[in-house]
């Protein structure tokens, strides 16, 4: 009889296979190269996912509630609009150095398509963070805090484009060489600047 899979292994299972989908895309993923790298039996994997379309999901699935946790926390901290952004940069780059491979794998997602199990669809993962965003904007818009022309639903993809762009900025080959062609070969470890500059950015377009 298998072992029941500890916290601990079912997250480098999916950390690795997550790897695995970003780098290879979903058709050049091998089931046994995940357990391979993992340190289990392909059978093992077959136990907890019904194959490698689950296994993408639960993926794609780990990265989301990683990510709410993220929005959550910023959400629940209260303070000003531009708080609650600087807090919320702050946090994504972290858990861009911390979780790459899922920010790989949501990049590989926005350039291949649907290509497994329909888990990957716009309306999944991004409906979450619209909310939010919307959410947040349309607050410090009735509270006098930002501008009264914003439009929260145009200004929320704004920043979430800006938000992703950083993401991928941080850890995927080709926009971190961008990161350092722009802002120099340091610009990885300036998180506190380019977090700074953002805000300016961001508060300018928001107060006029």
């Amino acid at each position: 009889m298998l072992k029941p899979l500890t916290k601990e292994q079912t997250d480098r299972i999916l950390s690795i296979a997550a790897e695995e989908f970003a780098e290879k895309g979903f058709a050049g993923t091998a089931i046994g190269s995940i357990a391979g790298r993992a340190g289990v039996s392909v059978g093992v994997i077959y136990k907890y996912y019904a194959g490698k379309d689950d296994l993408f999901s639960a993926c794609v699935r780990k990265s989301l509630e990683s990510m709410d946790e993220v929005l959550d926390m910023t959400g629940n901290e209260g303070g000003s609009l531009m708080d609650m952004i600087g807090n919320l940069i702050s946090r994504l780059q972290s858990f861009a150095k911390e979780k790459p491979e899922y920010i790989r794998l949501y990049h590989q997602i926005t350039v291949s398509g649907p290509s497994a199990g329909g888990a990957q669809n716009a309306g999944l993962i991004e409906s979450g963070t619209a909310k939010i965003y919307k959410e947040f904007i349309k607050k410090a818009s009735e509270s006098g805090e930002i501008r009264d022309d914003i439009d929260p639903d145009a200004f929320a993809f704004i920043i979430d484009n800006l938000l992703m762009m950083l993401h991928f900025s941080y850890a995927c080959g080709y926009y971190k060489d961008r990161f350092r062609i722009y802002l120099g070969e340091n610009a990885l470890d300036e998180d506190a600047a380019i977090r700074e500059q953002m805000l300016k950015f961001i508060g300018a377009a928001l107060r006029g």
